[in-house]
């Protein structure tokens, strides 16, 4: 054999060798979240024994989800954001998850703020990732932030005209902003695209309550029928 059809041979090798590991760890990644659901402690462990064999990505985010499961909001959080800051992260789209799990702790913790922060470096490494436009805006509601939240809805539902949940959540910063003709619109589309969504009627009986109160007092509520 020639020495270049033997290097050939060692790097194919190597590659099958790497895609083998790659998979492994996937499934054990798996099989550990899967566990969280059932036993978050034994998860934690599971995650733990795996971080001693070789502190890999997947055991170090499993511990992470599973600390968050049991509460530990804060420092389940923090470890995924270290592991998106981290030299063996992954790739871009695996970082952006870990800072949208954090992203979602933060919110668990009562730290909109931070949810925040995690949210928009997240879009830093996946532009325009409607979920975390979604859930940024969403943070930036529970902090009273109209304009933020607003700003990313419509960047979302200029792409994306019948997300249900994009619908909801303008019709809600429209409602705060006193908009009530734009409120009912989002209403309206959201229930033209899923007319039985517990939240959009939840949303619409508020809508409707605003605009009642609101030509009760003599003001005048725009709104197409």
């Amino acid at each position: 054999m020639s020495l270049i059809a033997a290097l050939t041979g060692s790097v194919l090798l190597l590659q099958t060798l790497g895609a083998d590991l790659a998979r492994a760890e996937e499934d054990r990644l798996e099989a550990c979240i899967a566990k969280i659901e059932v036993s978050a402690e034994e998860a934690y462990e599971d995650g733990l024994a795996w971080t001693h064999e070789g502190n890999r990505p997947g055991a170090r985010q499993c511990t992470a989800l599973a600390l968050i499961a049991l509460g530990n909001y804060d420092t389940g959080a923090n470890r995924l954001t270290q592991l998106a800051r981290s030299t063996d992260g992954g790739t871009m789209e695996q970082r952006a998850v870990y800072l949208s799990q954090a992203g979602h702790a933060w919110l668990q913790a009562d730290a909109p703020e931070t949810a925040v922060v995690a949210f928009t470096e997240a879009l830093k490494l996946a532009p325009g990732t409607v979920d975390l436009l979604i859930d940024r805006a969403a943070a930036n509601i529970v902090l009273e932030k109209w304009d933020e939240a607003l700003a990313d809805l419509d960047l979302v539902l200029s792409g994306l005209p019948d997300d249900v949940t994009s619908r909801q959540l303008r019709a809600e910063v429209h409602l705060n902003k006193k908009n009530l003709a734009a409120a009912k619109k989002d209403v309206d589309a959201a229930l033209a695209a899923d007319p039985k969504n517990i939240d959009t009627l939840l949303v619409r009986g508020r809508v409707r309550e605003a605009i009642r109160i609101a030509e009760d007092d003599g003001e005048l509520v725009v709104v197409s029928q």
